[in-house]
């Protein structure tokens, strides 16, 4: 048996993916670039994953939804960026079936979910996913994010779907380590400047948390981590990280997932792209991808 490699029971891990700006998509950088090696190494570790199932802080609704396209279409939502950014497609088929089933184990969770079947990808679901499966060949369920709720919260909705990574199904959170629209636009950095202090020791303080599983101090991240307010000033693209959390299995249930950092970048002076895997298979993907 190979040691590297996990056993055929071993569940997927869940991921946190920083999508940062939408121009990911046209200049993809360092966190394009291990986007682009993570979906061969998952393949290569379980096989290709059945669906895709993902958040995004860009489709937010008051109480969750869980979007059962057919097929959907690429959504262009954002403005002032190169007419190439516009032309990109990526229109993966849906899971009517699997969106049903997920609305159901919300709703037995006592989550008030809503299957639609309506559909669409905004960009932070198709700039991170035209990166991991580039040929459009994984379904995608995307689960609608809740920006006014608590990390707390997230994590119970993300442990509800505890099951999918053990029938193959991946779970992704798409958002981004740091996110400071107004820092960004009001005093921009070339996208090459060196990281600044504040980025530094928040991204640090995330890495240690996560991987000795600290979850209580994660959950009060806005009174414990560093520069927690100039990191996010909202909480809508750092909810994710928990959504992915807490969907991954564990050996106690009732005790969130223990993380790992696969990934470490930094545009801009303070836009992190790390990325982060949770769950009992994290080990065996970050050796895969030589982390």
């Amino acid at each position: 048996m190979d040691p590297t490699k996990p056993t055929q029971d071993t569940p997927l891990p869940t991921l946190f993916l920083s999508h940062g700006s939408p121009m990911i998509a046209l200049e993809p950088g360092a966190a394009g670039q291990f986007m682009r090696e993570l979906g061969p190494a998952i393949d290569q570790l379980w096989g290709r994953p059945k669906a895709v199932v993902i958040m995004s802080p860009h489709t937010a609704t008051r109480t969750p939804f869980v979007l059962g396209a057919a097929h959907h279409q690429t959504i262009h939502d954002f403005g002032g960026f190169p007419a190439a950014l516009y032309e990109i497609r990526y229109e993966a088929a849906g899971a009517p079936a699997l969106a049903q089933e997920i609305t159901r184990l919300l709703t037995k969770a006592g989550l008030p979910a809503q299957f639609t079947p309506q559909g669409g990808l905004d960009h932070g679901i198709w700039t991170t996913l035209m990166h991991v499966y580039p040929q459009v060949d994984v379904p995608v369920v995307p689960v609608s994010l809740m920006p006014h709720t608590k990390p707390a919260d997230m994590l119970a909705l993300g442990r509800a779907l505890r099951s999918l990574s053990k029938q193959g199904i991946l779970v992704i959170g798409s958002g981004s380590l740091t996110h400071n629209l107004q820092r960004f636009f009001g005093s921009p950095s070339p996208i090459d400047a060196p990281e600044e202090e504040d980025c530094a020791a928040f991204r640090a303080w995330v890495d240690n948390r996560t991987r000795v599983a600290d979850w209580p101090a994660l959950l009060d991240y806005r009174a414990q981590a560093p520069y927690a307010r100039e990191m996010h000033p909202t909480d809508e693209h750092w909810l994710p990280f928990y959504f992915a959390a807490g969907a991954a299995v564990e050996g106690d249930a009732s005790v969130p997932a223990q993380g790992m950092r696969l990934h470490s970048s930094v545009t801009h002076g303070h836009l992190a792209l790390d990325a982060y895997g949770f769950g009992p298979g994290v080990e065996a993907l970050a050796r895969q991808m030589g982390v």
